[in-house]
């Protein structure tokens, strides 16, 4: 667990996502929960001598099972964007680890078998604010890499967890995306309003501004050729042939390439279909 202001605190030692954890007099705020059931009672576990107070909240930064999975485990209230709890009204009760096809990191997890999801009991639409110490919370919703994404805002420590509007050295999961908000999002986080903010991935801990534009020029060169193969009515499968060309960016071993390409593969084609055919494919996330 690295802490990178008083009391706040990121760990990125576990498989599936980048965790958060904001400690104040009334209670922990945490950020996200690693898939496995037992990684996440770890988790908990290693936060009980942070000093935070009695109450416990977990925030979902959005609806994908990499930090979704493992909320039940965390034993706390639950709290997320309206779109994310719409989602899980629409999910069968329980998860069934099943085969190896959208790239997501859970997928690595042995042992995962049956899990009960954990819908949020609290959300909201535009923002919320918390104030559970003596500086405030923020919880906005920024549409992108899913429609309930939302970023949690510290503003007087200059910290921002973004969820997957950013990831580092890895590609972005595309399926549930919205390419032009996510654009949006992106120059916002480079805008003045988080100029000296230290922004938290939420696959890969602080990033730079650097990854941010990084990021945004990859973003806005999907968008470019989904829009083209749409133009001239393209099949799906067509979206194949963008894989190769966005791999260079992601450098690894083998066994890391061709996971980085099945995410890449599964996320191009369920966007294109969902936002260009969208009668031949569900609408839920």
């Amino acid at each position: 667990m690295q802490s990178i202001a008083p009391k706040v605190f990121i760990e990125d030692s576990f498989p599936g996502v980048t965790l958060g954890a904001i400690s104040a007099p009334r209670g922990l705020i945490q950020i996200d929960a690693p898939p496995s059931n037992d990684d996440s009672r770890a988790w908990r576990a290693s936060l009980m001598n942070v000093g935070a107070g009695a109450d416990r909240l977990l925030v979902n930064l959005d609806s994908h099972p990499d930090r979704t999975l493992g909320a039940r485990a965390m034993d706390c209230t639950i709290i997320a964007h309206e779109r994310t709890a719409e989602v899980f009204r629409n999910r069968p009760t329980t998860f069934k680890a099943q085969g190896d096809e959208t790239g997501a990191n859970w997928e690595g997890i042995p042992g995962l078998g049956s899990v009960r999801w954990a819908p949020p009991e609290i959300s909201f639409t535009e923002s919320l604010t918390m104030h559970w110490g003596d500086n405030p919370i923020q919880l906005e919703h920024h549409a992108g890499p899913t429609s309930g994404a939302l970023w949690v805002v510290l503003p007087v420590e200059k910290i921002v967890f973004v969820g997957d509007l950013v990831v580092k050295n890895q590609p972005p999961f595309l399926s549930h995306a919205d390419l032009p908000a996510w654009i949006d999002g992106l120059k916002t986080l480079i805008g003045p309003e988080y100029k000296g903010y230290n922004i938290i991935s939420g696959r890969g801990g602080s990033v730079q501004a650097q990854a941010v534009k990084t990021q945004l020029d990859i973003i806005k060169h999907i968008h470019e050729r989904m829009e083209k193969l749409a133009a001239r009515e393209a099949a799906p499968e067509a979206t194949e042939k963008l894989v190769d060309g966005l791999l260079v960016h992601y450098k690894g071993p083998s066994a890391k390439q061709k996971h980085f390409a099945q995410r890449l593969r599964y996320g191009l084609l369920h966007y294109y279909i969902r936002h260009y055919q969208p009668s031949n494919h569900p609408q839920d996330e």
